[in-house]
């Protein structure tokens, strides 16, 4: 499948007609498969064959190495404890905030901080009312945006892991590091600090508990769902080759949800993690950040993708009826 150039797979959307809005995600689902390379997430009828998340044309695809940490080394920074915790600094203008990269799905931002599954498991999930900054470790330079909606037009989930004074840290949906320049390996999930006050409902945001966790053991081959700390649903799936491995042991969240009809998914919606391949810079060898997806496929068993997870009709099912933001966690 050819890629169309200058399409973009985030939209604008400023209308507050509700047919309106779901006329533009719908299109914009239409066009994500449209934007990738040659495949797609499935061959022919709905399922099968290589592994796809939405992308756009490489021109298209955001790498800011000025922002934070320069170069490879930004992938060292993780977030660290200190004793006295940096003053939140003063809201930004709708300038100094357009001067800054958006932190989307295919975006690699140096300034961001890396993540690993010792993270604690997020609890609850916002939504926001405006764009707001992102901050790396330091706390006192932004480097980064995240707007209050995603690229089809939807409310964008925000899932704190922590907070700390004035503080929330939240996982992000873009990367710190391309694996390619950074001796061959990427962390899969990136976080970055922003002013919790942002999260507070006075200001717009809305919150929702979040009681389900999903777990993908990829030595064993399945996917977990947990209600309460309690296993509620256990399913097969496919994981990655060996040459293309699903990422383990870091924790992401379930960032979109649509159909695809052109990559073969129109009948169960493709689940867009915010995890992206950490061996590899594109292993579907298409232009959408390296994703990690959860998507339908006739064969959903054994080592068998790009890094994506193959599921069931049942299991798409069971995810589906889950919340946008549900953590999940890629185990060996």
């Amino acid at each position: 499948m050819t890629a169309r150039a200058g399409i973009r797979p985030r939209l604008v959307v400023g209308a507050s007609v509700t047919l309106a809005l779901a006329a533009i995600a719908t299109a914009a689902a239409l066009t994500l498969g449209a934007a990738f390379g040659a495949g797609g997430w499935g061959g022919s009828g709905n399922g099968s064959g290589s592994d796809r998340a939405p992308g756009h044309p490489g021109a298209d695809t955001v790498d800011i190495r000025e922002v934070g940490d320069s170069g490879s080394e930004g992938a060292t920074d993780t977030p660290t404890a200190s004793g006295d915790v940096p003053p939140v600094p003063g809201p930004l203008d709708d300038h100094e905030l357009a001067a800054l990269p958006e932190a989307r799905y295919d975006a690699v931002i140096a300034g961001l901080m890396a993540t690993s599954g010792a993270e604690p498991l997020p609890d609850r999930r916002h939504t926001i009312d405006g764009t707001i900054a992102l901050y790396g470790t330091d706390r006192a330079t932004p480097v980064a945006t995240l707007p209050a909606l995603n690229f089809l037009g939807e409310p964008t989930v925000v899932v704190p892991l922590e907070t700390e004074g004035g503080w929330a840290r939240i996982l992000t949906p873009a990367r710190q590091a391309l694996p390619s320049e950074n001796g061959g390996t990427a962390p899969a999930q990136t976080s970055a600090w922003i002013d919790s006050s942002t999260l507070d409902p006075a200001t717009g945001s809305a919150s929702q508990s979040l009681e389900h966790a999903i777990t993908v053991s990829v030595s064993e081959q399945t996917l977990t769902i947990t209600t309460a700390g309690r296993v509620t649903e256990s399913f097969t799936v496919g994981v990655g080759t060996p040459e293309t491995p699903t990422p383990t042991g870091v924790t992401g969240y379930l960032q979109a949800r649509y159909l695809d009809p052109a990559q073969n998914q129109s009948v169960h919606p493709v689940q867009l993690t915010s995890l992206h391949a950490a061996d590899d810079d594109e292993p579907f060898g298409g232009s959408d950040g390296g994703l990690i997806g959860l998507h339908y496929a006739e064969s959903a068993s054994g080592a068998v993708s790009h890094g994506c997870i193959r599921l069931s009709a049942e299991a798409i099912a069971a995810l589906t009826a889950l919340p946008l933001g549900t953590p999940i966690t890629m185990e060996e």
